[in-house]
């Protein structure tokens, strides 16, 4: 691959949020995993383990585990005005089922060992709490690109405190296990539109940080409003 066809790649690769049902090859999931694996972590601390759910029963009961977080997602929305709130919690307070992973044949989460850290240098863990996030934030993308490679829609799930909480004992996992992040995997249930993403002249400095590009305040503002608007099409609400 080059660099023109990795950039069509990134370019490309959607956060899909309905999938069919259609089976996924395991052979495209070792590829995934494979891919995973060879992330990037400080001193090579490798903190990621992974697990596949595929049956039925247990896709069911994250499910319920979500909608149950869903609820308090709800109503910390509904504190912001409407044109702040994420674009499904504007109806609130009659919010559409979220149709996100329930149709994955493949949920794959992504956790970390949190012992690990002790592999980095004692200024790392002390200064850089997050240290074990990190290294596990650099496998995640490799899954979600790899996902794309092999033809394959994939959601980037954010595993927020209380949803982990109700996810621990579903799956069995160990209080020494940090759970990050769960990846929903399947083949796409619609046409993805292109997602909105800043230019590039607006985010690159060169030598120094170039101060005419901080945005105020108010241009923040100005900026999540606006991003609400443009994130809409990619958001499938029904």
């Amino acid at each position: 691959m080059n660099i023109d066809e990795f950039l069509e790649l990134a370019r490309t690769r959607r956060s899909m949020r309905r999938f069919k049902t259609d089976p996924v090859p395991d052979e495209c999931i070792e590829k995934i995993l494979e891919a995973a694996r060879w992330a990037m972590s400080g001193a090579n601390a490798q903190p990621w383990e992974f697990i596949v759910v595929k049956d039925p029963e247990t896709r069911r009961r994250i499910a319920e585990a979500k909608d149950e977080q869903g609820q308090m997602v709800s109503a910390l929305e509904a504190t912001r005005v409407k044109e702040m709130r994420q674009p499904r919690y504007r109806g609130l307070p009659e919010i559409p089922p979220d149709p996100g992973f329930k149709d994955a044949p493949v949920l794959l989460f992504v956790c970390a060992d949190a012992r690990t850290a002790q592999a980095s240098v004692l200024s790392q863990i002390y200064d850089r709490r997050w240290i074990v996030d990190e290294n596990t934030a650099n496998t995640t993308t490799m899954i979600h690109l790899a996902a794309a490679a092999c033809g394959l829609g994939s959601q980037w799930v954010t595993v927020s405190a209380y949803f982990e909480a109700l996810v621990r004992p579903i799956l069995g996992i160990p209080p020494a296990m940090k759970v990050l992040n769960m990846i929903p995997i399947g083949y796409p249930a619609y046409e993805s539109k292109t997602a909105y993403r800043r230019e590039l002249k607006e985010m690159v400095h060169y030598e120094k940080y170039d101060e005419t590009k901080y945005r105020s305040n108010q241009e923040m503002q100005d900026f999540i409003l606006q991003l609400r608007e443009l994130s809409k099409p990619v958001y499938p609400l029904k």
